[in-house]
């Protein structure tokens, strides 16, 4: 098995490196992949997208093959770390943010920061609507198993991408090679671990952000799209009745037999959803 990233391209921005995938031509969309992960996990969707969008995929920071921030790695530091990227690709109205995951909160704290930015919200499986989290998530929070949970080992990368999925078939060769190379980059250990620090406890995510977020991007009235594998491992797919109650003028949908990643797991439905909410 060869670990290394996929290929992709590249910009520099504030003199860091940026990992990233943009093609398509029309109104932009914005990808944002979850913690720990890259853009690697929108690509079948990037490409179903960009057939009439202007579609750009970007490794946050400290992730993939994206340089890390040279202060702490926070949700604010990544919103505002996309924003400048937005800005050097030449983005600079309004955009469609879909978001997965941890990319999910990016979105929505770029959306409160920046609204002008933003034409659409559309939320994968996406932090920010409850407490529960992943046990391996939380146990990255006491420090004595942080650095043991986070060893660049196969049979962990195996371990992991297998709860990402409902149908074990997504866990291919290919994406267990780019887990590696993720794994493997020098400074993904500390970056995990200061998200992960900032966002929760051994306990579970936070509430107060949670609270502070969800109350500003409801303010914001946007068009937003909640969607949600029901055998989400990692955030169960409970937070989607959460999230209705936040944001009761979103659309929703629940896949069954889906896991954390709808938008390889159910591509063609989630393209057929976005396209719904865009139109």
């Amino acid at each position: 098995m060869t670990v290394a990233l996929p290929p992709a391209d590249a910009r520099t921005v504030d003199g860091r490196r940026v990992r990233c995938r943009i093609s398509g031509d029309g109104p932009p969309v914005v990808l944002l992949h979850g913690i720990g992960r890259t853009l690697d996990d929108f690509t079948a969707l990037h490409t179903a997208l960009a057939r009439d969008h202007l579609v750009l995929a970007v490794d946050l920071p400290g992730h993939g093959g994206s340089a890390p921030l040279d202060g702490p790695h926070t949700l604010p530091a990544l919103a505002a770390a996309v924003a400048r990227f937005l800005d050097v690709a030449g983005v600079t109205g309004p955009a469609h943010l879909v978001g997965n995951s941890l990319g999910g909160a990016v979105a929505m704290r770029l959306a409160a920061d920046e609204p002008q930015r933003v034409a659409s919200l559309a939320l994968l499986n996406s932090a920010g609507f409850g407490r529960e989290v992943t046990v391996a998530l939380r146990l990255l929070a006491v420090r004595p198993l942080a650095r043991l949970l986070l060893r660049p080992h196969p049979g962990i990368v195996r371990r992991t991408e297998r709860a990402i999925f409902y149908d074990p078939a997504y866990v291919t060769e290919e994406r267990l090679a780019t887990a590696l190379a993720v794994a493997r980059q020098p400074h993904a250990a500390r970056v995990m671990l200061e998200l992960v620090r900032d966002l929760g406890t051994w306990r579970g995510v936070r509430p107060q952000w949670r609270a502070d977020l969800l109350d500003a991007v409801a303010a914001l009235g946007l068009p937003t799209l909640l969607v949600w594998g029901e055998r989400d491992l990692v955030l169960p797919a409970a937070h989607l009745a959460y999230a209705r109650t936040r944001l009761p003028h979103a659309r929703s949908h629940l896949f069954r037999d889906t896991g954390h990643m709808p938008q390889i797991e159910r591509t063609t439905e989630v393209e057929a959803l976005l396209r719904e909410l865009w139109a």
